[in-house]
């Protein structure tokens, strides 16, 4: 599916819950953010409804994001279902790690091909200071067992402040060397204030090459992180809502005045 910018939309990230086990502090303050209601957010009918039709239209790869989607009850049933829609070439998740000790084999065997895994630091107190509840070794065993299930390529997710040359991106880096691993470094972004550059390592970012919608865990189809056009698929239909996000995607970011990275995955 061709935008008017002649980019090729073939990506979907779904994000399924706006609730995560972190508190990270480029994401959300200690407190954490209103939730929404549950009978807001999307059900797994919906979700496999919206994924089935955006796959018909075109959409050749999908994310599953969050919040951090391994909270959402019964995720493996929702993984299993659109893993099985004809067509999708790659599936993946996003995820901070902590519960793939408990679920990476199972997730594999329902058809997930791969994971992106949060990892700022190698440092366990810097950790807990950025997550501010969070435990490395429970992000290291997980990854460990992702690798063990055949999730792979298994990417590193790391966020830096300006460069890869800082103290904690070079430690990361280090250990990805060293367990096979793909590093990618995002720098911190601000949805308000339109602050974002190209991912190093991937493609996140790059305007003029961006082929990625977003579904919000409540149902809105939007077609760039960095702005507040979004299309309801509850009161549009999810090809409608679809394809009219395709028509209107802006040529570059601006800012996002309605989302946070929590119900937006990023």
């Amino acid at each position: 599916m061709l935008d008017k910018y002649n980019r090729n939309i073939n990506y979907l990230r779904i994000s399924v819950t706006d609730r995560c086990n972190f508190r990270c502090v480029y994401c959300m303050p200690e407190e954490g953010v209103p939730l929404m209601k549950h009978e807001d957010i999307l059900n797994f009918d919906e979700i496999f409804e919206i994924a089935q039709t955006a796959v018909g239209l075109g959409i050749e790869k999908i994310r599953i994001t969050g919040g951090e989607p391994l909270v959402r009850r019964n995720i493996i049933e929702l993984i299993s279902r659109i893993a099985k829609i004809p067509g999708l070439k790659d599936f993946g998740m996003t995820t901070n790690g902590v519960y793939l000790s408990k679920y990476a084999q199972e997730l594999f065997d329902a058809g997930l091909q791969r994971v992106n895994i949060s990892l700022d630091t190698m440092n366990p107190e810097k950790f807990n200071k950025i997550t501010r509840v969070g435990n490395i070794d429970e992000v290291l065993k997980g990854i460990e067992a992702a690798k063990n299930a055949g999730l792979n390529p298994i990417k590193i997710n790391c966020v830096i402040e300006k460069s890869e040359n800082e103290t904690d991106a070079v430690e990361v880096a280090k250990y990805c060397k060293e367990n096979g691993l793909q590093i990618r470094y995002i720098r911190e972004m601000d949805l308000e204030k339109g602050y974002f550059w190209q991912v190093k390592g991937g493609e996140g970012g790059a305007c003029n090459i961006c082929n990625r919608l977003r579904l919000t865990s409540d149902g809105k189809i939007r077609p760039c992180l960095f702005s507040d056009l979004e299309y309801d698929v509850r009161k549009l239909g999810a090809e409608k809502a679809i394809l009219l996000a395709i028509g209107e995607k802006p040529e570059r970011g601006t800012i996002n005045n309605t989302n946070k990275f929590n119900n937006i995955g990023g």
